[in-house]
């Protein structure tokens, strides 16, 4: 049975490991979306996946917009969190970034870009 739930301990919050994910982590493209990642070695520990969401005010002023966009990549990491530690593993932090001023129309075009996304780290 799969687990479809995001409790608080994937959550990425603390400014130290933002900070972190900042100065370490390793940046990924795909489409409209941005990863960064930090992968857990011996300089950066990492106990369990942490995930987190942020759009910019640059592109989306308004935060209905921001927050909307916010709710559908969250809700597109909770229900593919399997491919997700597939294709980046199991002890993970991560950003992901809306880059685009284009506002997606439905949940399937992000659920799209984020298994597009998680499939491009799987191939190398």
């Amino acid at each position: 049975m799969t687990n479809f739930k995001y409790p608080r301990a994937e959550k990425l919050k603390k400014n130290t490991e933002i900070s972190l994910l900042f100065e370490k982590g390793k940046w990924r493209t795909n489409g409209n979306l941005r990863i960064i990642i930090l992968k857990n070695k011996p300089t950066a520990p990492v106990e369990n996946t942490k995930f987190t969401v942020s759009v910019s005010k640059k592109y989306f002023k308004k935060a209905v917009h921001r927050n909307r966009i916010k709710r559908l990549l969250r809700e597109s990491y909770r229900l593919n969190k399997d491919l997700f530690k597939e294709a980046f593993g199991d002890k993970t932090m991560a950003m992901i970034f809306w880059a685009s001023s284009e506002m997606p129309q439905k949940y399937q075009q992000v659920e799209e870009r984020f298994i597009k996304l998680c499939q491009a780290q799987k191939k190398p």
